[in-house]
């Protein structure tokens, strides 16, 4: 089955996971811009992450035959040092209208502090201006529901924001129903040893229907399985559920939201059609 990876930080993984995604069925990519496993010390060595992520995973991931799509921003690890966030916001519209460039993300909240509540709302100001379409991280573990509810109380105060054009990403079971119930996107994110796994994320898609909900692996520096997607195909098909039911979740919802951008120019295989046929 085709899928697409709606989040998954390709910089992050070797060449060959790009063989063994094209290999499972992935035919797409979208890759957030995040913390780099150490805090960076200039808006210099932003401008080359995104250079990384507009120039050149691009190419990598095409040699696979897998399209890859972008997000940038300066993560919530970073928004302490808000002079340097500020700079970092200033030089996001320079890459703007690169080709691939879904929006804004993934921004958010990860010790639930006033600084990152501070660069969290000057990254949704620069959103609404420009128009993108915006990607969360919310927290992790212990930080999840508090930082869950902080971010949605600001989106939400945000009357220029479209909730349809938002996607909340991590969800788990104490949160997911608040995200779908304020009209947001919801992506449910399998790691191995925190966030969600396929089991868990099969329940939710059956408590709560396949629509928004979005699954995705987050591949990243950390422990994480690239492959994550296609282990959630696999839980859903051994529950019986219909390829059609699993297609909406991991291809047809993230077409959908994906497609509000301008610069979301995915080209199905042969025999494949669009979320909107």
């Amino acid at each position: 089955m085709d899928y697409i990876d709606p989040h998954i930080h390709m910089v992050s993984r070797v060449t060959d996971d790009y063989l063994t995604l094209s290999q499972m069925g992935c035919v797409a990519v979208s890759e957030p811009a995040f913390w780099a496993g150490f805090d960076r010390s200039s808006v210099d060595g932003f401008r080359d992450y995104f250079r990384q992520l507009t120039d050149f995973e691009p190419k990598r991931a095409a040699a696979y035959g897998i399209q890859h799509y972008t997000w940038l921003c300066i993560n919530a690890k970073e928004a302490e040092n808000v002079s340097l966030a500020r700079e970092v916001i200033a030089m996001i519209p320079e890459f703007l209208d690169r080709p691939g460039v879904l929006g804004i993300g993934e921004i958010g909240l990860n010790k639930n502090t006033k600084n990152e509540a501070i660069v969290f709302l000057e990254h949704l100001d620069l959103a609404a201006k420009t128009n993108e379409l915006i990607l969360i991280h919310t927290p992790h573990l212990e930080d999840k529901y508090a930082g869950t509810r902080m971010i949605l109380d600001m989106l939400c105060d945000d009357s220029r924001l479209d909730r349809d054009r938002v996607l909340v990403d991590h969800v788990e079971e104490h949160t997911v129903a608040d995200v779908l119930d304020r009209g947001f996107w919801a992506g449910m994110t399998l790691y191995p040893t925190s966030k969600c796994t396929p089991e868990r994320a099969a329940n939710m898609v059956e408590i709560y229907g396949a629509e928004r909900l979005l699954v995705n692996s987050a591949g990243d520096w950390g422990p994480s399985k690239p492959t994550a997607v296609p282990d959630f195909i696999f839980e859903m098909r051994r529950r019986g559920h219909p390829d059609s039911l699993i297609r909406r979740v991991v291809y047809e919802n993230p077409l959908h939201f994906f497609a509000q951008s301008k610069r979301f120019n995915f080209i199905p295989r042969d025999g494949q059609q669009s979320a909107d046929g």
